[in-house]
């Protein structure tokens, strides 16, 4: 039996902050980390491997590296696996507003879906559902069907837009007298049924799973304290079974600034596929 996603509607699910969660059928694992690195808004970045981790240890590393390298920064890390055919990445740290759609993630015939909800923010965002395939937005809508946040129905591709609203019309949707947290939770089991997913619960909130830290492309001659902090972590844990391969030479230079480790490379490029 599969754990679904209509966990997610729980309060503080994953985090405190809410929950950024991309999942992505056509890639391994380290190539969505790549293409989500790729993804950042603000300014591209690159993924460095930081080992295994449990949510909390992520969010310490991130405060104990990022805050050190960029002072204010929090920074973005996300913790990485996969349930069947989907690839996912959680993410954690200052990742409220500073990712793309995730148009560009399923560039190449990939299907990508982005549940998204920033739970804590001051003014009452609703939690957000995006489906892409190809580079295609095929299906948005907000999870609290809220019209007064714009929702008018499914928006994308008028086919996939129709068959996702008639599920949700199917389940007693949009609902006249909403209760959020019960339309949010409904509208993800439409989803899930829709895209066949599934989220590890107990994985993600109290196990360990590979993750990386998201820093920025720059080109300097030697890596930021930040990278320099994960190639220590990536040489004590690069032996974690469903990891990557052991610490060498070309693996290490990974973790160097895109233009320091020459065009093309990336981290998936020395990563081996995680287990199904």
């Amino acid at each position: 039996m599969t754990d679904g996603t209509t966990w997610l509607a729980a309060p503080r699910s994953i985090a405190f902050g809410g929950y950024h969660v991309v999942l992505a059928r056509g890639l391994t694992p380290e190539e969505l980390a790549d293409r989500l690195a790729e993804n950042v808004d603000d300014m591209p970045c690159i993924a460095v491997p930081a080992g295994e981790h449990t949510g909390d240890s992520l969010e310490e590393l991130l405060d104990e590296v990022l805050n050190d390298t960029f002072g204010d920064r929090t920074g973005i890390g996300l913790r990485l696996g996969r349930t069947g055919d989907w690839a996912h990445a959680v993410a954690y740290g200052a990742w409220q507003g500073e990712f793309g759609s995730p148009e560009p993630v399923s560039r190449g015939d990939v299907h990508a879906c982005l549940l998204e909800y920033e739970e804590e923010k001051g003014k009452p965002v609703p939690p957000r559902f995006e489906y892409a395939r190809d580079g295609r937005l095929l299906g948005a809508f907000n999870l609290h069907l809220d019209a007064t946040w714009g929702y008018e129905g499914v928006t994308g591709d008028p086919a996939t837009g129709t068959r996702l609203q008639d599920l949700l019309t199917a389940a007693g949707l949009p609902d006249p007298e909403p209760d959020h947290r019960e339309v949010h939770r409904t509208a993800l089991g439409v989803i899930e049924r829709f895209l066949s997913l599934s989220l590890p619960r107990s994985q993600i909130v109290d196990g360990t799973l590979p993750a990386v830290i998201l820093e920025p492309a720059w080109s300097p001659r030697r890596p930021s304290r930040g990278h320099q902090r994960a190639l220590s972590l990536h040489a004590n844990n690069c032996g974690a079974e469903g990891w990557h391969s052991p610490a060498s030479p070309t693996s290490l230079s990974l973790l160097l600034p895109r233009a320091a480790r020459g065009p093309g490379r990336r981290f998936s490029d020395e990563c081996e596929p995680f287990g199904t």
